[in-house]
């Protein structure tokens, strides 16, 4: 997919087109590439709207299908049009079966959850690491996957031949309990570390383990009752990237689509869901979501996308007028803000935006003797909920809306914020206090003098 949105995004440059276009453009190639890399046209359309656009109503619908539908006839034409697995048919034994389908939307549910807060906690420590290991980061992945891949050699590569083996029954239940925890452990290792992976292919080889595990112990324990560990295998798959890449729609379609299999759907349906369910409320952030969010980069949400029309930062904001060194003294610092009428102030260095140091914190140190202090000693960075994937300090994005914009001034108690990028969380484009936001509706002044300029 990201090969796909590349080759989008570099023709419709090279075209001419302008940004806009060129944006629409980008679902087109991702739908493109997914259906050629699972020959699953459906499922491609639905998750470039569902996960990349987010939105199954955006207008680029059109382009998408068209994009999607001429990939699969090409792939047809190439490779012919065989399912990327081939399966058994299979039926509802009895109707009692659709409440080991829930428990295995449960255990999907919780495996997906383990399997994301695993890969961003090791890729969080990753990061955290001095810069200058980043060459070496690899090379501890490897060398891991590959100590786990020479005893279980089935962990490595994507594999679906074993996959396959499973949703035909040929697995027998120690090894797919085995082969599920390995593949999390060495996929969340594989893909923090740097190395070249995907979470597609493992999310489906997890879940498919996970499924027929769930499948074999429900099997022994009720033979007259319910189908082999297979069918558990198959609505497995589709459970598990519910619960991990969280599109329980594109999860039923692609699943269909990779098995032609039908008589499956409503099985998956209640299992997806309730795995859906499960991975929302103990991991909010989708595993996309968060992984750009450790990079810095914030993406536009639904709501974000739905209020485009309404007046924006970008029309309110003004340039930072005044900003704070780190290793600025207090003192120093309250020298420069004293005739500011701001409750807060941004700290830049080099590298970008530490966050906004308020008045109060920098009088409290000088009250405390402490005016020699450098300001970085006393800035506070409050993730929250603990969560360092969300946002580390009170900010906005240019195509905000303003209201949202209050609401964090009245979340924060600042009266005014940081405007950064969403590509890098750090780089400050500008600020928004609550004089332009009173001045862009046409009440009070706009961009009354507060400030130093420095």
């Amino acid at each position: 997919m990201q090969v796909g949105a590349g080759l989008a995004s570099v023709i419709a440059r090279n075209l001419g087109l302008n940004p806009k276009q060129v944006k629409a453009l980008v679902p087109a190639g991702c739908a493109a590439a997914l259906a050629a890399a699972f020959n699953t046209p459906i499922a491609a359309v639905l998750f470039s709207l569902e996960e990349i656009m987010g939105d199954l109503h955006a207008t680029v619908l059109g382009s998408v299908v068209l994009s999607s539908a001429t990939s699969w006839m090409v792939l047809h034409l190439v490779l012919g049009d065989d399912p990327l697995f081939h399966v058994a048919g299979y039926r509802l034994v009895h109707p009692a079966e659709f409440g080991v389908y829930a428990v295995l939307g449960v255990v999907g549910g919780l495996g997906s959850v383990r399997f994301v807060k695993l890969l961003l906690g090791l890729r969080a420590r990753f990061m955290r690491l001095p810069k200058w290991t980043v060459w070496f980061q690899p090379v501890v992945g490897g060398l891991t996957v590959g100590i786990i891949g020479y005893f279980v050699p089935e962990v490595l590569g994507v594999g679906y031949n074993h996959v396959e083996k499973v949703l035909n029954g040929d697995i027998v239940l120690k090894v797919v309990v085995l082969l599920a925890v390995l593949k999390i452990v060495a996929t969340s290792v594989c893909y923090a570390s740097g190395n070249a992976g995907g979470i597609f292919g493992p999310a489906l080889f997890i879940g498919a383990m996970m499924g027929a595990a769930v499948g074999g112990v429900a099997h022994t324990l009720f033979p007259g009752y319910t189908a082999g560990p297979g069918a558990y295998a198959l609505v497995g798959m589709g459970t598990a990237f519910a619960g991990i890449v969280r599109t329980p729609l594109t999860s039923v379609f692609m699943i269909f689509e990779i098995t032609r299999d039908y008589t499956i759907i409503v099985p998956l349906m209640i299992s997806n869901l309730i795995s859906y369910f499960i991975s929302y409320k103990l991991q909010r952030q989708p595993i996309y979501e968060a992984l750009a969010y450790q990079d810095g980069v914030h993406l536009p949400t639904a709501q974000s996308r739905s209020q485009a029309e309404r007046i924006q930062v970008r029309q309110a904001m003004r340039p930072a007028p005044a900003v704070l060194s780190p290793e600025l003294q207090i003192a120093e610092a309250l020298r420069r803000i004293k005739d500011g009428t701001f409750n807060a102030w941004p700290v830049v260095d080099a590298e970008g935006l530490w966050g906004m140091i308020r008045n109060t914190e920098l009088e409290q140190a000088a009250a405390d003797g402490a005016s020699n202090k450098k300001v970085a000693e006393i800035l506070r960075e409050d993730p929250p909920s603990g969560d360092p994937t969300l946002e580390e300090f009170p900010h906005v994005h240019p195509d905000h809306s303003l209201s949202l914009v209050l609401e964090r001034m009245g979340a924060s108690g600042l009266n005014v914020l940081p405007v950064v990028s969403r590509a890098n969380v750090r780089e400050l484009i500008g600020i928004v206090a609550l004089d332009d936001i009173l001045g862009a509706y046409g009440v009070g002044k706009r961009g009354a003098p507060a400030e130093q300029s420095e």
